[in-house]
C-alpha cells in the first residue's frame, strides 16, 4: 500500500491537460478584458435609457411657444418686501369717490365747504401716496404698476392745472395693458377713461358732467374692490371673482 503508484485516472488527467494545452497568442487576455468592459458599458447605456423618463413628442412646438408666451416672467429680486399695489389702487379709488360726490350733485354746491377736503386728499392721499406707491413698484419691477400709479398720483397733484382728455387718451392706452391682467384692472381703467372723457365734454352740457360723476363713481368702487381683493389674495390665499389672471391679447 505505501508503495503504491499514482492511480491511473490522474495519470490520464495530467496527459489530457498537458495533450490538450495550447498557448494562448499574446494579447488574447487584455482582448477580452477590453470586451468585456465594451459589454458592461453597453448594459448600463441600456439600463440608463430604460430608466430615463419617456419624453412626449406629441405636443406641437407651436404650442409650447404659446404656452411660453403666456407664462408669468419669473419674479425679479427687490428690496421692497411688501405689495404696494393695494395702497396705489387704494388712494386713486378712495379719492375718485369724494370727487364723485361732487359731480354727481350729491353735497350741496360743487363749490361748498366739501371741495376744499376733496383737494386736500387729492393733494396728499390720490396724489402722494400714490406717487410714493408708483416709485416702489418700480422698484420692485411692475413696469406698468409703476407708471400708472405715478402718472395718476401727478395728475392729482396737478388736479386743475391738466387737460381731461389727454388724460382720457392716456388712461385708453393704460387698458390695453390691461387686458393681460384681470377683469377688476380692465373695469377701472376703461371706466376712468370714459369719465375723463364725459368730463371733458362737461364744459358743453351740465348733464354730461353729472353723468360722468356716476361712471367715475363706479371706477372709484371697482378700484377699491380690486385693492382689497389683490390684499386678501396676498395676505389670505382668498381668490374673489373678477381677480384671476385674463389674455386677451
Amino acid at each position: 500500500m505505501c508503495g503504491a503508484t499514482t492511480p491511473k485516472w490522474h495519470e490520464q488527467r495530467g496527459a489530457s491537460t498537458r495533450t490538450n494545452y495550447q498557448p494562448q497568442p499574446r494579447g488574447t487576455y487584455s482582448r477580452r478584458l477590453e470586451r468585456v468592459r465594451e459589454l458592461s458599458r453597453r448594459e448600463l447605456l441600456h439600463h440608463d435609457r430604460q430608466a430615463a423618463p419617456s419624453v412626449d413628442h406629441s405636443v406641437d412646438m407651436y404650442e409650447k411657444d404659446k404656452l411660453a408666451q403666456y407664462a408669468p416672467p419669473p419674479p425679479r429680486p427687490s428690496c421692497v418686501r411688501g405689495n404696494p399695489g393695494p395702497v396705489g389702487l387704494l388712494a386713486f379709488g378712495m379719492t375718485t369717490l369724494m370727487l364723485m360726490f361732487i359731480e354727481t350733485g350729491w353735497t350741496a354746491t360743487s363749490d361748498g365747504p366739501f371741495k376744499p377736503t376733496v383737494i386736500a386728499y387729492a393733494m396728499f392721499y390720490g396724489g402722494l401716496a400714490q406717487f410714493i406707491a408708483g416709485i416702489l413698484e418700480l422698484i420692485k419691477g411692475s413696469t406698468f404698476a409703476g407708471t400708472a400709479f405715478m402718472s395718476y398720483g401727478a395728475f392729482w397733484m396737478g388736479w386743475f392745472l391738466l387737460e381731461l382728455a389727454l388724460w382720457g387718451v392716456l388712461t385708453s392706452g393704460f387698458f390695453v395693458v390691461t387686458l393681460r391682467k384681470n377683469f377688476g384692472l380692465m373695469y377701472v381703467f376703461s371706466s376712468l377713461a370714459i369719465t375723463f372723457f364725459m368730463l371733458a365734454g362737461g364744459v358743453y352740457s351740465h348733464n354730461t358732467t353729472k353723468a360722468a360723476g356716476y361712471v367715475g363713481f363706479s371706477c372709484g368702487s371697482a378700484a377699491i374692490y380690486t385693492a382689497l381683493a389683490m390684499l386678501y389674495q396676498d395676505e389670505l390665499g382668498i381668490t374673489l371673482p373678477f381677480i384671476s389672471p385674463v389674455h386677451f391679447i
